[in-house]
């Protein structure tokens, strides 16, 4: 086999880092549509 038809292994640990980043990522989302739905405002309080 050459180098371009090894598929390389993924890392576990990166994937669950990535799997994180990710949930917390629409966790912020979620806060922020919250946030601008009950204020009118992205950052409460932030003028």
């Amino acid at each position: 086999m050459t180098e371009k038809t090894k598929s390389k292994a993924l890392e576990k640990e990166k994937v669950i880092a990535e799997t994180l980043n990710g949930r917390f990522a629409m966790i912020g989302l979620i806060a922020a549509i919250g946030a601008y739905l009950t204020t009118g405002q992205i950052i409460p309080g932030f003028v």
